[in-house]
């Protein structure tokens, strides 16, 4: 039964896809945050964020298959909520992965509860106390009592090297001060040996440190497993497990390299040197076939007992070549390790006839494992273990454990190597699919920075361009697709070629993101039927801010689909967020983007950038937001110099996530380009029309010009005239080496290209057009409709 002041526990559940969109919702989880699962599912799990960080928050890092912590959520009601959560990768049988997330809510209540707890520790079968900050012992258990023949009584108070006089257990004493200190865990191996017992009793210990709430160490808990009855094969399995956990760690081979010996050494090897084949340390996938001499391999790592080594006959980094039935040489051709006497004649040959192997009579070594490296097929190296300092040699059971050990790193050393592989591949497809360089435009100076993730992280799906458009338009676009690798850099290089499509066909802003989020639909629905894993990764969640600047009116027209706005500097200084709808990230359908119309002044400076430059700093948005914000205040010549001062200002540590900038700075066409004349809808107007032209082309200097512009201002003039409906309006814009004529109308009925039959009276005009002119095409307005033709002018 619960009082009043406390609710009972439950359990609140949901799972989310990849993508970090809600597929499932239970009933305590709407218990929780207040939200139904028709309210919920479908939607991506960002939006329920109290801080709204975005989608990249429930982004796992590549291999993670669990994740913990404190998240901010937000009630159905408005409140926050700080939950502790806990998230599984779980992967069905067909191999698509989702994430099950769990919070327990409350606390369990119940006074058996403590006397539970409390019967647990004493009556535990492990060795267990507690010591506190002067490391005399508070607690101990029943196991402790039995081992030691003391209770608890008669130990309470008392240091452990008092408790149990012992070498062993002294170091487990130095180990205890050590995790006061450092706060960090420690493990001993044999800790005590009870009176009477042989040398082969010890125990396995762990050492943690015991924190208080503000997370001050106060004491050390104790837990040691008796290992006496553990024997042969077993007692092996208990080395792999605890050395080789810590073997792999990263995708650096050659830290794999130093882990294995770091592993080997001392725990039953007096040193080992580990040795990459030279392909593999090039990281090019070396031969599948059986190894012959002489081998060239490059010392990745080398651990010793001893200090003071002549480093100078092991140094890492070097290249050493194994003759030709060298021991070393066998084994990889064989395939498999063996263990040797220095005293046997394979080794005293190569000792005598290779220099380089004579350290290893020089440091004593009577007893020397190799074992090659091996995975996938392929031979990746090879590691010498040696004794020295002991005096028993080898044993079959120790190249069991040295197989173990260099087996796991072997196959991190593998993965990690076909990742690197993956990732030179995807940024070199995701670079080839971003633009080269920003093109000039008479409307806009622009200047861009992208820096991928951390190779840990992966390649993303961050993109960015400038377009020119119609009327001396230019578009500024920046996106984020969703997840890592090559599919996302191939989601990339389809959007990217999407956006430049619709932005040729003079699409609006809002209307833009709606037909990619389409796009993203459709992408979604094909991965899905031809992945067997079931993925809708096609895009879903990817976020995208379209920007279409005009030079003539300076007007700049924005919208946004989940990404964040763009920041706005001023000419007279001031930085500010435009204020522009979020809109839904991309691939959810069915909802709306609303743009964005503002005047900016000329000169003022506009930057768009993805999540990852916010979130690449260890502070809260705001903090991030200012410091992009000053960083943009400061006065340039160049904006080069703005997109490094940002980077240099936000980026404290390589980014999490990728990183796209695009700045720009608006120029204006001012009078003098650019000239407007009403026409009325009357054919005799069309000579009028050309005579206007030509008189501006002299005015402009262009004469060479004027007679394939007169041909297409007479021919979109008529058509004005003849299909469209008043007001007419003709537009000439001169820009670099460039002419653009424009006419407008308020008719929707937009002209087709085709080819005239042989007696056709029409269909010969937009044909012309479309020869004279570099490009031309149709732009639509809300009322209306303008054809429009460029003339590239040749010597000006």
């Amino acid at each position: 039964m619960t009082d009043a002041f406390h609710e009972p526990a439950y359990t609140a559940t949901a799972t989310l896809s990849e993508q970090g969109v809600v597929t499932e919702w239970s009933e305590e989880a709407s218990r929780l945050l207040g939200y139904a699962a028709s309210e919920v599912v479908g939607l991506p799990a960002a939006r329920l964020l109290a801080d709204g960080t975005g989608d990249t928050a429930w982004r796992m890092p590549p291999g993670q298959e669990r994740w913990s912590g404190t998240v901010a959520l937000r009630h159905r009601d408005g409140r926050r909520l700080e939950v502790g959560l806990l998230a599984h990768r779980w992967t069905s049988t067909g191999g698509a992965a989702k994430w099950f997330v769990v919070s327990a809510v409350g606390e369990p209540g119940s006074t058996w509860g403590g006397r539970l707890e409390e019967s647990a520790f004493t009556q535990s079968p492990c060795f267990l106390a507690v010591f506190d900050a002067d490391l005399r012992l508070l607690r101990a258990n029943a196991g402790m009592e039995r081992t030691l023949s003391l209770s608890e009584a008669e130990m309470r108070g008392l240091r452990l090297p008092d408790i149990a006089p012992d070498p062993v257990s002294d170091e487990t004493e130095r180990r205890m001060r050590l995790v006061l200190e450092t706060g960090e865990p420690q493990d001993v191996q044999a800790f005590v040996r009870p009176s009477g017992a042989s040398t082969e009793h010890g125990w396995d210990t762990s050492l943690a440190p015991l924190r208080d709430r503000d997370g001050r160490v106060h004491g050390v808990f104790l837990a040691a497993h008796d290992r006496t009855g553990i024997e042969g094969e077993q007692q092996l399995m208990l080395l792999p497990d605890d050395g080789g956990a810590r073997i792999g760690t990263t995708t650096d081979t050659s830290r794999t390299a130093q882990e294995l010996a770091e592993a080997a050494v001392p725990r039953f090897a007096d040193f080992a040197v580990v040795d990459l084949l030279e392909p593999s340390a090039r990281g090019e996938e070396p031969a599948t076939g059986p190894v012959a001499g002489p081998v060239a391999v490059s010392r990745a790592a080398a651990r010793s007992v001893l200090e003071g080594n002549p480093e100078s006959q092991v140094a890492v980094g070097g290249t050493t070549v194994y003759p030709p039935l060298s021991p070393p040489v066998e084994c990889l051709a064989a395939g498999r390790g063996a263990v040797y006497a220095t005293a046997d004649a394979p080794v005293a040959r190569w000792m005598a006839e290779d220099p380089g192997a004579a350290w290893i009579g020089e440091w004593g070594t009577h007893s020397m494992m190799v074992v090659p490296l091996r995975a996938g097929g392929a031979a990746l190296g090879l590691a010498l273990f040696g004794r020295h300092q002991r005096q028993e040699p080898f044993q079959p059971e120790d190249l069991w454990l040295a197989q173990e050990l260099a087996g796991r790193a072997a196959v991190s050393m593998h993965k990690a190597r076909r990742f690197n592989r993956e990732h030179t591949s995807t940024m070199t497809l995701q670079r080839s699919l971003l633009p080269q360089t920003l093109p000039a435009h008479a409307a806009l100076e622009t200047a861009s920075r992208y820096l991928p993730a951390g190779t840990d992280a992966g390649v993303g799906g961050d993109w960015f361009d400038v377009i020119p458009l119609s009327g001396a338009r230019v578009a500024l676009v920046v996106g984020d697709v969703v997840g890592h690798g090559m599919r996302a850099a191939a989601t990339m290089g389809r959007l990217r070629t999407a956006v430049r499509t619709l932005a040729d066909v003079d699409l609006p802003p809002d209307e833009l993101l709606t037909h990619l989020d389409d796009l993203i639909i459709h992408l979604a629905a094909d991965e899905a039927d031809r992945d067997a894993a079931g993925e809708a990764a096609g895009g879903i969640g990817t976020t995208c801010l379209y920007v279409v600047y005009d030079p003539v009116t300076r007007h700049c027209t924005v919208a946004r689909a989940g990404h964040p706005p763009p920041v706005v500097v001023s000419p007279e200084g001031s930085v500010y967020l435009l204020d522009v709808p979020a809109g839904p990230p991309l691939g959810l359908g069915g909802l709306p983007f609303e743009p964005v119309d503002v005047e900016l002044p000329e000169g003022s400076v506009i930057a768009l950038y993805t999540d990852g430059l916010l979130q690449a700093r260890d502070h809260d948005i705001d903090e991030a937001l200012d410091g992009m914000f000053a960083a943009l205040a400061r006065p340039a010549t160049t904006l080069d110099t703005v997109c490094d001062r940002v980077l240099t200002a936000m980026l404290t540590h390589p980014p999490e996530d990728d990183v796209a900038l695009l700045v720009a700075r608006t120029r204006a066409l001012h009078a003098d380009k650019v000239v407007v004349w009403d026409l009325p809808s009357d054919p005799s107007v069309v000579a009028g029309a050309r005579r206007y032209t030509t008189e501006q082309l002299t005015a402009w200097g262009l004469d060479e010009a004027a007679f394939v512009a007169e041909l297409v201002v007479s021919e979109l003039v008529t058509n004005a005239i003849r299909y469209g409906r008043p007001p007419i309006q003709l537009r000439l814009i001169h820009e670099n080496n460039t002419l653009i004529c424009e006419v407008s109308d308020s008719s929707n009925t937009a002209p087709h290209l085709r080819r005239a039959r042989t007696f056709d009276e029409g269909g010969r005009g937009l044909l012309l057009v479309a020869q004279l002119a570099h490009r031309w095409g149709t732009r639509h307005a809300p009322i209306g409709k303008t054809i429009w033709a460029e003339q590239t002018l040749v010597g000006y």
